[in-house]
């Protein structure tokens, strides 16, 4: 449907609705900032289509806190890095060239970075270890041979520490050969994803980084998932003090992890309204159960299944310009348009909802 009607219509069933709930979320700091001003009109709930991934790590930071350095830090100084994960290829994509693991660290007299990769055997990390042979890098890695990867990270800091494991004894040499290299770095990095751990591996991950700190310097790197959902999380803490799964139904917003999730929402039947808003890629939801749906999606994507109204939104930071989270430099950034299309942003879209809410007597936003 043209554009203005879909706007009308977007607007009608947001108004129509008791408990709508705004997800996915996958759009620039402009556009998390109108949703969430949006949400706190209409009563709605809001998710981010990766929150179960940020928010293990953000468990471990609020439960027993964090020691964390930015992409560019880790590239300068650390001369011993420590990968956790299978998926390393697709996780790291983003700052693996910035990172630059196969040079040696700068202000160091290291003649190489040595560089430990902890998996659990079905790795797919291939073209990072083909990246580090090179005379000023040495990779070394541990296959798990079928452990976990949360229960390798728990070996790891007992061994760290003196304490026995129960696993085979070469497994257990090469441990304390890690261990040793972990213990000796003047300036290491732990780099990890929340999307392959759990919460109770990240926690021990954390603590393995807390206990060589009590003799060196060790900092983790948690690499951030996609659709700027880092940025996404920094908006709502500072637009509301929580993170996302934060619901304004009840006039202020409150936060719980488990209540407002937007699948549970759906699944449920407790929400009777949905917005998806998924400006960088195809992403859809998740959710099994028909709702009325409002799409606020690129171009080129797909309108997700069930969707009443999609709304063809710009890509931020190649049709319009915006502001999200850029891993390679570990803070917000500002991209220019790559080329301008004349597709709106997420923000501009919305604001013309919230325009058109005010025809139909809802309070302003």
């Amino acid at each position: 449907m043209p554009t203005s009607a879909a706007i009308a219509e977007a607007a009608r069933l947001l108004a129509a609705s008791r408990a709508p709930v705004i997800a996915g979320l996958g759009t620039d700091i402009a556009g998390a900032r109108a949703a969430l001003l949006l949400a706190d009109r209409l009563g709605a709930s809001i998710d981010h289509m990766h929150s179960a991934t940020l928010l293990r790590d953000l468990d471990v930071m609020r439960e027993s806190g964090l020691v964390l350095t930015t992409p560019g830090e880790a590239r300068r100084r650390g001369d011993v890095v420590l990968l956790v994960g299978d998926d390393l290829a697709e996780s790291l994509a983003d700052v693996w060239p910035d990172l630059d693991l196969a040079a040696p660290p700068r202000p160091t007299k290291a003649p190489e970075r040595r560089v430990l990769r902890l998996a659990s055997g079905n790795s797919g990390a291939e073209g990072i270890d083909d990246g580090l042979r090179t005379p000023t890098a040495r990779a070394d890695a541990i296959d798990g041979a079928g452990a976990s990867l949360s229960q390798l990270v728990a070996a790891l800091r007992a061994r760290a520490n003196g304490r026995p494991v129960r696993m085979p004894a070469p497994l257990v040499d090469t441990m304390d050969g890690f261990a040793k290299i972990l213990k000796s770095a003047k300036f290491g990095i732990a780099v990890w994803s929340a999307a392959e751990l759990d919460t109770l591996a990240i926690e021990m991950l954390c603590g393995l980084i807390r206990d060589l700190n009590a003799r060196t310097r060790f900092a983790g790197l948690p690499l951030p998932p996609g659709y700027n959902a880092f940025g996404v999380l920094q908006a709502c803490g500072w637009m509301t003090g929580y993170p996302m799964r934060t619901t304004f139904a009840r006039g202020f917003p409150e936060h719980d992890p488990w209540r407002f999730d937007a699948v549970r929402l759906v699944d449920s039947g407790e929400a009777d309204c949905a917005m998806w808003i998924s400006s960088y890629g195809a992403e859809k939801p998740q959710w099994r159960r028909d709702i009325p749906l409002i799409a606020l999606s690129s171009e080129d994507a797909l309108s997700p299944p069930g969707a009443q109204v999609q709304i063809a939104v710009g890509r931020p930071g190649v049709d319009h310009a915006g502001a999200h989270f850029c891993a390679k430099a570990g803070t917000l950034a500002h991209f220019a348009a790559q080329h301008e299309t004349g597709l709106p942003s997420v923000a501009a879209v919305l604001a013309q909802i919230c325009n058109a809410l005010d025809g139909i007597g809802k309070s302003p936003c």
